[in-house]
């Protein structure tokens, strides 16, 4: 009975109570301790609205903590620097493009076809948090607009030489940026040797053929396909006979 009285006395003039049936947290249970102890006290004179207000704040309000969040910045791949190559697999099957084709093929080349080979143009890239020893590079072919790509038709990634029309649109390329597709995590397995996993497709390499004279495509690890690749380093001065 006693506590019952304590929750029925009579309130100030012009205040009024309402019990809302949630389970309490204990923090409001101490606010509402506190609020009637303050109300006890303060019955014998009344409220100005102001002191009310701020009486409510202090003692009854709890105060709820809001966080701002904002999406992540959005990362970008800054070209540094190219190089020019030539590029093998290991079974010394040369890389190879016809001009405006809309692929590569690895052929083993006969003695004196050289000039044959395709010329690649090797653009680095740094990136904010890239993979553990890896570099990110674009491959295109020299003197031209175009670049090895990745696309994804159907269910599989294939690999392509596309047109470029603005060389520049590679400078810098944003994370999020549908031309990811050029970029690949550059591994190095042995000396002069290499791996090519598409940036966009995380878990495909480039990779050529057991048999010759057959397209360089992109494979999971588990294809029966050759995924290392050699790298020959050339000056700027390198001359090609077909200005590949």
């Amino acid at each position: 009975m006693e506590s019952q009285n304590k929750w029925s006395m009579k309130m100030s003039k012009g205040l009024d109570m309402e019990i809302i049936h949630h389970p309490p947290k204990m923090r409001s249970v101490v606010n509402l301790i506190i609020a009637m102890e303050r109300l006890k006290a303060a019955d014998m004179f009344e409220f100005r609205d102001e002191e009310l207000l701020s009486f409510m704040r202090e003692s009854i309000i709890e105060e709820r903590v809001v966080f701002e969040t904002t999406a992540a910045p959005t990362q970008e791949y800054i070209k540094t620097e190219e190089s020019l190559c030539m590029v093998n697999d290991t079974e010394n099957k040369s890389l190879y493009w016809v001009p405006n084709n809309m692929e590569l093929n690895a052929i083993i080349l006969q003695g004196g076809a050289d000039t044959c080979r395709a010329h690649m143009s090797m653009s680095t890239y740094v990136h904010p948090a890239p993979p553990v020893e890896t570099q990110i590079v674009a491959l295109g072919i020299r003197n031209t607009n175009y670049f090895l790509s990745c696309h994804k038709d159907g269910e599989v990634p294939t690999l392509r030489v596309e047109l470029v029309e603005d060389k520049d649109s590679l400078q810098r390329i944003s994370s999020n940026s549908d031309l990811n597709r050029f970029l690949f995590y550059k591994t190095v397995t042995g000396v002069n040797i290499s791996t090519l996993v598409s940036v966009r497709y995380s878990d495909f390499y480039i990779s050529t053929a057991l048999e010759n004279n057959r397209p360089v495509e992109l494979c999971q690890d588990s294809a029966p396909r050759y995924r290392s690749l050699v790298f020959e380093q050339l000056n700027k001065n390198s001359g090609c006979e077909r200005q590949l």
